[in-house]
């Protein structure tokens, strides 16, 4: 049963959470075991799963280093995560750390206990904490688990840095342009019409535009609502478009390329984690391909993986699907050549990870002029509109 609490610790601070338990006396020993007194509660239903909580990477890189430490200083698995319990200040986290310490004392693993988590922690994630309980290494798994962590926050930085720009500027140029048009110039448009001459086609133009966002300006707003329930539309009565979707993005000028080399850094960067953790390959494949966020990319993993379990080796396999590029062939033939597969992976990640820095300065310096060049455009249009026929009646006084 779910219940919702509120609970006061040693040092007089509230915590308001949820908390599976049996009845209320079950629930008052589990949030004593988290250093919690409970003050009351009362049953709560479970979340929609639209709005559940997750945890962020920055809290998910915190927990492997932790964890990491401790068991590598010889601290028992559950001393160290009742430590990193007590020590956090989320009840949303401290609630999962709780679930795990409670399913690892009923006697389950550290990675049975994250499974059953409820997407908390991902596939790899999980797959890889079984590996290093298997062989021992269970400090080192943490510790390269929390390393690719921090390699996908810098990889997403980087994807955030190419988007954030544009997309300030489109709003800059969106929002002044709207002012122009419903503010400016219809109080400019009586005065000009009233100089008594013919006016340019662009200020003809100009004044029809401002007019309908004038007059229909609930249409304007609710047009870029048409595409989203279109893609809703198209996703629910014709179920490849997702995948047509993310084949078209790859192939999107600029930025389609910076996505794949994105994707491809980290199918290597996981797939080098996995088959290094000790796991299958074929299993490697499957886990990763449910990391790669695009289907058209997974789809070609999947048609590898069926090559590979009828019997191809692994670069031939990946090579026929038509999307992995020479770089990523090449390597993979080494790897397999030589059995160091995870080595030659991490080498495609590190290439693609600074190609896809460079990549990004380069577009950013591309991006940047060019919004501004039509900034520059849109605002001189709409100016030389205005102004023209001022300055046709100026000239014909002067003369």
């Amino acid at each position: 049963m779910l219940f919702k609490y509120r609970a006061i610790d040693e040092a007089g601070r509230r915590s308001v959470g949820r908390q599976e338990a049996a009845n209320a006396l079950d629930l008052e020993m589990r949030l004593k075991r988290m250093a919690l007194e409970l003050i009351d509660c009362s049953p709560a239903r479970a979340r929609p799963a639209l709005i559940r909580r997750g945890i962020a990477r920055p809290e998910l890189i915190n927990f492997c280093f932790h964890l990491e430490q401790l068991t590598r200083a010889g601290v028992p698995l559950l001393d160290g995560l009742r430590d990193l319990r007590d020590s956090l200040e989320q009840a949303h986290w401290r609630e999962i750390v709780s679930s795990l310490i409670e399913r690892i004392e009923g006697g389950q693993t550290l990675s049975q206990a994250m499974a059953a988590q409820g997407g908390t922690f991902n596939q790899v994630f999980t797959n890889l904490v079984q590996a290093g309980e298997s062989c021992g290494q269970l400090p080192e798994t943490l510790a390269s688990i929390g390393e690719s962590l921090r390699w996908e926050d810098e990889l997403a930085a980087h994807a955030k840095k190419l988007l954030i720009y544009p997309g300030l500027v489109a709003t800059i140029i969106t929002a002044t342009t709207l002012f122009l048009m419903i503010y400016l110039v219809p109080q400019l448009k009586p005065f000009v019409k009233n100089m008594g001459q013919t006016l340019p086609p662009q200020t003809r133009l100009l004044f029809f535009i401002s007019e309908l966002l004038v007059n229909y300006w609930p249409a304007f707003l609710l047009a870029p609502l048409l595409p989203v329930l279109a893609w809703q539309i198209l996703r629910r009565h014709t179920p490849n478009t997702r995948l047509y979707l993310d084949a078209a993005k790859l192939r999107l000028p600029l930025i389609g390329n910076i996505l794949k080399k994105i994707i491809l850094s980290r199918f290597a960067n996981t797939f080098a984690l996995l088959y290094a953790a000790g796991i299958p390959i074929q299993e490697a494949i499957r886990t990763t391909r449910d990391t790669l966020g695009n289907r058209a990319m997974s789809q070609a993993v999947a048609q590898a993986e069926q090559a590979i379990h009828e019997g191809r080796n692994v670069a031939s396999a990946f090579f026929d699907t038509g999307l992995f590029p020479p770089l990523v062939i090449r390597m993979l033939r080494v790897g397999e050549n030589t059995g160091r597969l995870d080595t030659a992976l991490r080498n495609v990640s590190y290439f693609y990870n600074r190609d896809v820095r460079e990549s990004v300065g380069k577009a950013q310096a591309m991006i940047e002029p060019t919004l501004t060049v039509v900034m520059g455009l849109l605002l001189g249009w709409i100016m030389l509109a205005v102004i023209a026929p001022i300055y046709d009646v100026i000239s014909r006084i002067k003369l």
